[in-house]
């Protein structure tokens, strides 16, 4: 054990605290940076129209983005306890929002053996066959051979949604089945019906209601299924730099609020076994931008795989978008993300900079 260093007046002199380096100014910054964000996203996600844009982002960020700030702490060993500590609070507080479901995928959460099987079949038909083959539209539904069919988009549009009765056709396809039909929805049933209604309207059209609630007796039980088309919350064939694209936000943000404001109503105050399902209209933009952003880390021989990320998220979303709007989506993330890496990069060299000005004193003495 080395000697305490004494000063002139006998008094005992404390060393030096080291600084922290770059690494550790990093660690924290992106860490203050990272809770700031989740703090405004627990709090303004459905709650603040604006936030709906963010929220196109992927929910798996929520877990990423905390675990890979996790390892860099641990080669920050000034602040490695302090910023494990808070980063692990904050994975915590972003795990349920993240999408993840780990009963869903490992099992029956212990409530043992099932007696039989109900087949639940939900697809967004994307405007029923109005381009499709209409015997291999229904072709392809029979190849299900689903006890229950949750189908989205019973219309066609031009311009707008358009009615349209197929029912004759559907009777024909499904004989036996029970039809449910309201709103853009329908509902088909081998099981016993017992009772169907729309919950309250968000839409000013025809189409009213977006969630149909059907009511179906399986063996001695009564369940409630919810066929649900959700407004879509951002419109990508919109420029982000006109009014229209802020104006259409907020005007699906308030009927989504009115949709899952009944939906939940209706979910608390019903004592049968429930099954929501549908489409949430959640963006394809999540999915191509998580798979493009997952692969551009893995093209190694390209820097943060140039080329190769934009290919891929385009190629994903022209099959929803036109080329034009796909490939303008790639071009805009791109940018977003370079622009995000510049802006950290700068941080990180005034940080340096920071540093290098302090110690140049100290070098100059000795």
């Amino acid at each position: 054990m080395s000697a305490p260093v004494l000063a002139e007046d006998g008094t005992e002199v404390q060393p030096p605290r080291p600084r922290w380096g770059i690494g550790s100014r990093s660690v924290v910054i992106a860490t203050g940076l990272w809770i700031t964000f989740l703090a405004a996203h627990l709090l303004l996600a459905g709650r603040w129209w604006v936030w709906l844009i963010v929220e196109t982002m992927p929910p798996i960020t929520l877990v990423v983005v905390p675990l890979t700030l996790l390892v860099c702490a641990r080669f920050a060993r000034p602040v490695r306890r302090r910023a494990g500590a808070a980063l692990v609070a904050a994975l915590l507080a972003g795990a349920p929002f993240a999408g993840l479901a780990p009963a869903a995928a490992f099992g029956d959460n212990g409530s043992g053996p099932r007696t039989g099987t109900l087949k639940v079949f939900s697809w967004n038909t994307d405007y029923w066959h109005m381009t499709d083959d209409v015997t291999a539209f229904y072709a392809y539904l029979r190849a299900q051979h689903a006890d229950v069919y949750l189908l989205q988009e019973y219309l066609h549009w031009d311009d707008g949604p358009v009615r349209i009765d197929d029912l004759t056709r559907l009777r024909a396809a499904f004989p036996g089945y029970r039809i449910a039909v309201a709103s853009e929805l329908v509902t088909m049933s081998r099981i016993p019906l017992v009772g169907q209604r729309l919950l309250p309207a968000s839409d000013t059209d025809w189409r009213g209601s977006r969630v149909l609630r059907t009511d179906v007796r399986y063996g001695s039980t009564v369940m409630s299924l919810y066929n649900v088309h959700l407004a879509v919350p951002v419109n990508l064939d919109l420029s982000p730099l006109t009014k229209k694209f802020y104006r259409y936000t907020h005007d699906e943000y308030r009927r989504r609020q009115t949709e899952l404001t009944a939906l939940r109503a209706d979910l608390a105050r019903n004592p049968l076994p429930r099954l929501v399902a549908g489409d949430r209209s959640l963006s394809l933009s999540i999915g191509a931008f998580s798979l493009a952003a997952v692969s551009g880390m893995l093209v190694i021989f390209l820097p943060d795989g140039a080329v190769v990320r934009e290919l891929l998220m385009a190629g994903v979303l022209v099959r929803v978008l036109p080329v034009t709007a796909a490939a303008t989506a790639a071009i805009a993330s791109r940018a977003l993300c370079l622009g995000i890496e510049i802006l950290l990069t700068a941080v990180l060299l005034g940080n340096a900079a920071v540093v290098r000005k302090r110690r140049a004193p100290a070098n100059q003495g000795a």
